[in-house]
């Protein structure tokens, strides 16, 4: 018999979604290894088209790569404020778009568009639903994440290509997201750029 999600749960699993956060602020004490299993393996129950499994995730551990993305990112942050003025500038300037230096552990992950596995099911005339399983893949780990505590930021602004060249991923692999994992330093039920007031405004 399928299990029964009663009321409580779901009243919780509403108050998941609700703290579900992009996080910046990382303590940087180690995340347990049994505790990261467990996250990727509740992240490989999730849905992909076709049964394909498209999503590759490789850990950035060593100095000189993180080095590496750090640089990256500094230069494209600086590129993107670029595109902004006046006030909105000094706003950008100010906000923590990344927790790269203090997260304990860093996730590339790709798209391997190259996949064998699937046989093709599902993506002749929509050939991004790989992409779009790969997000789903992220979004189910986050979840799992902060149900256990942990917090993730999703880190956009980087050269793709460099992180693939820094990453050591194939050619036929699709950067999708920089993960940052951890401990999160503070928690809260209203997303950072709300507090920041980043959207105030708004023409």
């Amino acid at each position: 018999m399928p299990p029964v999600f009663d009321s409580p749960f779901q009243d919780k699993l509403g108050e998941l979604l609700s703290w579900r956060r992009d996080v910046r602020r990382f303590r940087t004490d180690a995340l347990p290894e049994p505790l990261l299993a467990k996250l990727i393996s509740l992240m490989e129950l999730s849905p992909s088209v076709g049964h394909s499994q498209p999503w590759r995730w490789l850990r950035i551990d060593g100095a000189a790569q993180r080095a590496a993305v750090q640089a990256s990112f500094s230069r494209c942050n600086a590129e993107a404020l670029s595109d902004y003025e006046g006030e909105r500038a000094a706003l950008y300037a100010r906000l923590k778009l990344e927790g790269l230096r203090e997260a304990p552990v860093q996730f590339a992950v790709f798209c391997d568009h190259g996949t064998l596995q699937g046989h093709g099911l599902g993506r002749r005339t929509m050939p991004e639903m790989l992409d779009y399983s790969v997000v789903a893949a992220i979004t189910q780990f986050w979840l799992a994440a902060r149900a256990h505590g942990v917090g993730v930021g999703w880190v956009s602004i980087l050269d793709p290509e460099e992180v693939r060249h820094i990453a050591g991923a194939p050619p036929g692999w699709k950067l999708v997201a920089y993960l940052c994992v951890g401990f999160p330093v503070e928690e809260h039920d209203v997303p950072e750029l709300v507090q920041a007031g980043w959207e105030k405004g708004r023409s």
